[in-house]
């Protein structure tokens, strides 16, 4: 039997005499238990759209980081003193380079190769070919393409800058160049190439050497050029210069300098 004490608490009467008492619980109108289910629903929504934010800003940073790693390849050419950006070539192009070549074989390189598709062709008429290129994307990507086309036993890329490169132990040579690079380009490939190599220029032609042919038109034009013919335009240039050099000194007078320089000539000519 419950019974109710002076401080307002209820007790418990098991036995005659003994009462115990305990506090009651307070009964919440409906006006609070509708306040306490709001803010439980307050709390988990806020929570919900914490979480939400964490996730959306955690993909717009993957998303930023990746696009610039894809991006920053393609965009740096434009950064360099000389910029040779990617500009794939045309299947006319590809064709002209390869009919320029047709009576040739033995090794191939293709100076800033892009997606590979010079090289690649070149290896399916027989050529062993290199490309080098400074983008990694697009070399890993002519790697995989020369392998689903059959070709990767004959074809080699390399993730490499073409002034550091020897291009010494090839026979052909191909480049898409750039206006602002053609004259160094040919001082390094008059210095490397073996006598007997073939350069084929697209798209712009070397400053200074004259073509055996050309094949093509408008912007597919290739420019072809023998090694043997270049190589000895530069020697008989050098040797003009030598001899200009050495008859100012004998009008001169000056036979020290006559002397040192015939001397230099003979020695680094």
């Amino acid at each position: 039997m419950q019974s109710a004490g002076r401080d307002g608490t209820f007790g418990r009467q098991d036995k005659p005499g003994r009462t115990y008492y305990s506090a009651a619980k307070p009964i919440m109108s409906e006006e609070e238990v509708f306040m306490a289910s709001a803010g439980q629903s307050i709390t988990i929504e806020s929570k919900s759209r914490s979480r939400l934010g964490l996730i959306v800003t955690g993909l717009v940073g993957s998303s930023l980081v990746a696009l610039y790693a894809v991006a920053t390849p393609f965009v740096t050419p434009a950064l360099r003193k000389i910029c040779l950006p990617f500009v794939p070539a045309t299947t006319a192009q590809v064709e002209n380079v390869l009919n320029a070549l047709r009576a040739r074989s033995g090794t191939l390189v293709d100076i800033g190769s892009g997606d590979g598709r010079i090289v690649i062709a070149a290896a399916r008429h027989g050529f062993v070919a290199s490309g080098f290129e400074l983008n990694p994307w697009l070399v890993w990507y002519s790697r995989y393409k020369a392998w689903r086309e059959g070709v990767h036993r004959s074809t080699s890329f390399y993730i490499s800058d073409l002034w550091k490169v020897s291009f010494a132990q090839y026979s052909n040579v191909v480049i898409f160049g750039v206006p602002q690079m053609m004259d160094k380009l040919e001082l390094k490939l008059e210095n490397e190439l073996p006598s007997t190599s073939k350069v084929v220029a697209c798209r712009f032609p070397f400053p200074n050497w004259v073509p055996e042919h050309t094949t093509g038109e408008g912007v597919d034009t290739v420019w072809v050029y023998n090694a043997e013919s270049f190589q000895s335009l530069r020697h008989s240039g050098v040797a003009k210069k030598i001899t200009g050099t050495l008859q100012k000194h004998i009008r001169e007078g000056r036979c020290c300098d006559l002397v040192n320089d015939c001397q230099k000539y003979m020695l680094f000519s």
